[in-house]
């Protein structure tokens, strides 16, 4: 078998064992001797914007938000994900898939990429910081740029990413808490990255320039067992402030919800349980499932009250295991744009 296949087969009977079971792809179940994240253990960089494999999952997470000269908004993904099959450490134990995408009004196209550890396909270094997997690469470049490229079968992109603001740690001090229980992972963004680039799309060719997020989490057991998915956000507005928010579900039909709300100067200012509203306004039939593609969010403290809409609702990822993502947009107290993800819809 090769180890493509390999890895597929392994991804696979990892995720699917639990997916449902013990929350959303199985991220609710026992950490099992895998290392926890732990409140006052402080993010350190370089070092963390390497892998942690003795936690059992993490992902370098890039969303941009892009528009052609004519005008033509367009949405890019990139994601590494590593999830472990054992808490050894060992490479051989790591298991890497890509996600790659390009959404715009009348468009979604998805592709991924599937890695066995210790084969060199895939990986993270730290200085100079790249992560990889096959030809895909997300990596610094010379010019202290870094560069996004990702291709698949309908389509391609090539994007420099450029630094403007300061790394923003979510949580307390990077601690950031999903539910009532105390399930808790490492996170922190890089919410102030200026893009430009090219999205070789079929038919045509685009240059595109705008904004771009990065978002890095480590975890063991980043959610409870009765939790579902989750609706997680990140927007940037006219204004420069940020918000990063997420609802975890739970089987109970109960919402956990967390927000950083991010200044133009990279402070935050972080909302625990219950001081974020989100509430789905109308949904769309997509790939079965009846998906929220309009919400309201208020965050009373900073006097946010927004509608959200989709670009494209039907930017379904349909891969392994699949899930919505997809650019949106904002109206109401604070005009701008971003990105949402929604996991654990069901049929």
């Amino acid at each position: 078998m090769s180890a493509r296949l390999a890895a597929l087969a392994l991804f696979l009977a990892l995720a699917l064992a639990g997916a449902f079971a013990q929350g959303f792809a199985g991220l609710g179940a026992d950490a099992d001797g895998y290392a926890l994240p732990q409140p006052g253990e402080p993010v350190v960089f370089p070092r963390d914007d390497g892998a942690h494999p003795r936690f059992r999952v993490e992902w370098w997470y890039v969303t941009a938000n892009l528009s052609a000269a004519d005008g033509t908004e367009y949405g890019l993904q990139w994601t590494l994900f590593r999830t472990a099959l054992d808490p050894s450490g060992d490479d051989a134990a790591q298991v890497w898939i890509g996600h790659a995408a390009v959404t715009a009004s009348d468009l979604h196209l998805a592709t991924e990429r599937m890695a066995r550890g210790g084969t060199g396909q895939a990986g993270v270094a730290i200085e100079p910081f790249s992560a990889w997997i096959d030809e895909w690469v997300f990596r610094d470049e010379a010019s202290g740029r870094q560069r996004l490229f990702a291709s698949g079968p309908e389509f391609a992109f090539d994007v420099t990413l450029q630094q403007a603001g300061p790394p923003v740690l979510h949580g307390e001090g990077g601690y950031s808490v999903k539910s009532a229980l105390g399930q808790a992972s490492h996170y922190y963004s890089r919410p102030f990255l200026a893009a430009r680039g090219v999205l070789r799309l079929p038919g045509r060719t685009v240059t595109v320039e705008g904004t771009a997020w990065l978002d890095r989490e480590w975890s063991s057991q980043p959610l409870a067992p009765d939790q579902s998915g989750w609706d997680w956000f990140s927007l940037n507005f006219d204004s420069g402030e940020k918000l990063m928010a997420f609802r975890l579900r739970s089987d109970a039909g109960t919402g956990f919800t967390s927000a950083s709300w991010i200044l133009p100067d990279g402070r935050v200012r972080t909302y625990g349980e219950g001081e974020l509203s989100a509430v789905p306004l109308s949904t769309s039939r997509v790939a079965g499932r009846e998906i929220p593609t309009r919400w309201r969010l208020t965050l009373p403290a900073e006097s946010l009250d927004v509608e959200i809409e989709a670009l494209n609702p039907r930017a379904w990822m349909d891969l392994s295991i699949p899930y919505w993502e997809g650019p949106v947009r904002t109206s109401g107290t604070h005009r701008g744009c971003g990105y949402l993800e929604m996991t654990g819809y069901r049929p």
